[in-house]
């Protein structure tokens, strides 16, 4: 019998009893769901955080507070949280790193500014930051139009700002060329327009064309010049391959700018982007496999409705099974017809299966400003399992069928 017969056989017996058709593949479909569903969320997640850490170069990391306890000596008698980097150590730092690299440092301002321009201002929600020279080069913002800041501006705190799309946007109709050279207000600060940040959208729901960068020594002196005011350092080495030599190097020299003694925990973090993408990596694969576990779960319940569904129908049709044997059907034939049916109704049950899991897995995408994914790896995987369930649930009452005898058969009732 050839093959085209089989499937139009097979389609012909899954109208003939479709509602149990649909019962069973929407088992499937459920099972498939949850695991592309889960997996591209996961995906949605991870991309998302890669690109929001992609700001630092491979060839770049940046040092910062340790936000949780540290212990102040060796036994561990007293904890207490790490002091803020300060200014004087951060620019100490930036003098004193004899290294081929390029340093930047940075401070955080506010969260909730509001910019103005003549009658028209942003929502309270504009995160207003400080930046040396080199700070725009090290972060890997990219200016659209105009210029970022000279080393002189940088630590004179001239009254000047680089804004990002958004403010443009929300302030000069979208307009980079009308926003140069204008004075804004930024909470009753006025700061005049020198450059306008290129579009990156958000990450992660932070945008970064909501934000707005000042020279340093401007935004030190409108937010506290105390010791408690903290500031973090960029490091950008010239050579990719010198990254580890470059943080030690930094790691002893800003051990000995905050003080630390031989044997004291370090009280600072230094992050490298490579670094924080692998740990992302590692912690998602557990996500991944609990995943896959759910699915496998949910499809193990469909595989043994559809072999149940699959014998129920071999009894059922017996009379026509031995019709078929006494016409000269092989049982080569009679088996491929029923395993035929048992794939085809997984593999519909898979791609409706699919479908929902890739609409499902990026509902996330758009609340992390990221754009539609489409799990190409998770859908072969789906597709295979739908492949091997089918197999596997239909091979028994296959070889069932294909065992009946034909004049018993033609007797049944």
């Amino acid at each position: 019998m050839p093959y085209s017969e089989i499937f139009r056989m097979a389609f012909q017996n899954i109208r003939a009893n479709l509602l149990r058709a649909v019962l069973t593949l929407l088992i499937i479909s459920f099972g498939i769901m949850a695991l592309v569903g889960i997996l591209t969320a996961i995906d949605a997640i991870a991309y998302s955080l890669n690109d929001n850490l992609s700001g630092l170069g491979a060839n770049s990391f940046s040092i910062e507070r340790k936000w949780g306890e540290v212990r102040g000596h060796r036994r561990g008698r007293a904890a207490k949280p790490a002091d803020a980097v300060n200014f004087r150590q951060a620019m100490e730092f930036k003098e004193r790193f004899d290294f081929p690299a390029k340093v930047a440092v940075g401070c955080y301002g506010t969260g909730n500014a509001t910019i103005k321009f003549q009658d028209k201002k942003t929502n309270p929600n504009v995160q207003f930051n400080g930046a040396d020279e080199n700070f725009m080069d090290v972060k890997g913002v990219d200016i659209s139009l105009g210029r970022g800041f000279s080393k002189a501006e940088a630590e004179t705190g001239s009254p000047i700002a680089v804004i990002g799309a958004d403010i443009v946007k929300t302030l000069f109709e979208g307009k980079d060329e009308k926003a140069i050279d204008q004075i804004i207000t930024v909470n009753n600060t006025r700061l005049r327009v020198v450059g306008i940040m290129a579009s990156k959208g958000s990450t992660m729901n932070e945008s970064s064309d909501r934000k707005i960068y000042a020279p340093l020594v401007t935004v030190k002196s409108l937010y506290g010049a105390g010791d408690d005011k903290d500031y973090f350092l960029l490091v950008a080495a010239q050579d990719a391959t010198n990254m580890d030599a470059a943080q030690s190097e930094a790691t002893g020299l800003f051990r000995q700018i905050r003080g630390l003694k031989p044997g004291q925990e370090d009280d600072f973090e230094v992050f490298a982007s490579n670094s924080l993408v692998a740990i992302l990596k590692d912690n998602t694969v557990t996500l991944r496999l609990a995943a896959v576990a759910i699915g496998l779960m949910t499809l193990l319940g469909a595989a043994i409705g559809l072999m149940n569904i699959m014998l129920v129908s071999v009894t059922e049709r017996t009379r026509e099974i031995g019709i078929y044997k006494a016409l000269g059907a092989t049982r080569r034939s009679i088996l491929m017809q029923f395993l035929t049916e048992a794939i085809v109704i997984c593999q519909i049950g898979g791609i409706v299966g699919i479908l929902l899991g890739i609409l499902i897995g990026n509902i996330v995408t758009p609340l992390l400003g990221g754009s539609f994914l489409i799990p190409w790896g998770w859908i072969l995987l789906g597709f295979t399992l739908c492949m091997i369930v089918g197999v596997v649930s239909g091979f028994y009452p296959a070889m069932k069928a294909s065992r009946l005898d034909p004049i018993e058969s033609l007797r049944y009732e």
